[in-house]
């Protein structure tokens, strides 16, 4: 089978978004999401729910992906889906159609690690996209998970940080959730650190070993701050917002820098790459172009759609692990906690 007519579709389904893309020799043909706006009046995802949207959304998401590539669905050669981490409801949607549809085509089927995914992004062919040269250092960051790997192969990756309690994203949600801000929080929280002044106020960073994180601690510093000035003033969260959330941003930014000094430190690699959901905030972008004249670093920033959940990261690991001839048996299973 010739490069040229090699078309891998790739499905991701491990949290809240339907997703499925197509790609062709690196290039993504297309790039189909379907968001769930359904948790927003819950303040977070609802597992049950998203399973349910997942049952709804694939086979539209996966026919609109064809279409916009242009292809039929017997030109595929592969299926790759994402196997894990992830919610176990929304895993099993993608896992048990990606093996149905591979048996009925009679084409291999790839499991992908959701992680590994975000990480190889780097290397979907798109403009202004330049891949990262191994051996490099990954901060992936997300509602889910904050590591720093070293990666010093497509499938060689280390993790040598990570949290040992709640996520980077998570940190954003709940804290803007304490602000009163709607779900998803984050952006939101980004939105308004923007025009704030980001030593208005001063926030702890958790003290944990080298290269590792915690935002537990921080989440409830945010708490009891805001509590007391509400106490004081009840419009103190309207009058301050801009501030509050510069300030936070600055506190979370900060730290993420100072956990990836500390690996550069540690393992002397200078070129680092971002992924994740948390790697579309404005704040960690500038600081990372920042760090490359500061630090002498070489930074990768992914493309604003290739960070948040979709299925082009899914579908370039398929690719790859298509050429390598690296297949799933039939028999392959969600997992909810995969490790690299």
């Amino acid at each position: 089978m010739t490069q040229k007519n090699c078309y891998i579709l790739g499905i991701e389904s491990s949290c809240d978004d339907t997703a499925a893309a197509v790609i062709n020799n690196g290039e993504i043909l297309s790039n189909v999401v379907a968001t769930q706006a359904i948790h927003e009046q819950y303040g977070g995802v609802v597992p049950e729910l998203a399973s349910r949207a997942h049952q709804q959304n694939i086979v539209p998401v996966v026919h609109q992906a064809l279409q916009r590539a242009n292809i039929d669905k017997k030109q595929l050669s592969a299926i790759a889906f994402t196997r894990g981490p992830g919610l176990m409801g929304s895993l099993l949607v993608g896992t048990s159609f990606s093996k149905s549809l591979a048996m009925g085509l009679g084409i291999p089927l790839i499991d992908v690690n959701h992680m590994q995914a975000h990480i190889l992004a780097h290397f979907i062919k798109a403009e202004g996209q330049i891949a990262p040269k191994f051996p490099f250092l990954a901060m992936t960051i997300s509602g889910g998970h904050t590591q720093i790997v070293k990666v010093t192969d497509y499938f060689e990756m280390e993790v040598i940080g990570q949290t040992i309690d709640d996520a980077v994203g998570e940190a954003f949600d709940k804290s803007a959730k304490i602000l009163g801000l709607p779900y998803p929080g984050g952006p939101l929280v980004d939105q308004y650190a923007q025009k704030g002044n980001p030593k208005a106020f001063k926030f702890p960073k958790p003290k944990v070993s080298p290269m590792d994180f915690s935002f537990s601690g921080l989440k409830t510093s945010v708490l009891y701050f805001v509590e007391k000035q509400v106490n004081q003033n009840p419009d103190f969260i309207s009058e301050n917002m801009e501030d509050i959330c510069a300030s936070l941003q600055f506190t979370i930014v900060d730290y993420l820098m100072d956990k990836l000094k500390n690996a550069v430190k540690e393992t002397g690699i200078k070129e680092i790459a971002i992924g994740g959901g948390v790697s579309a905030n404005s704040g960690i972008r500038n600081a990372l172009k920042e760090a490359e004249s500061k630090y002498g670093w070489k930074t990768h920033i992914p493309k604003f759609e290739f960070c948040t959940d979709n299925a082009a990261m899914i579908a370039i690991v398929g690719e790859l692990k298509f050429k390598k001839g690296n297949f799933a048996e039939s028999d392959v299973v969600a997992s909810a906690r995969m490790k690299f």
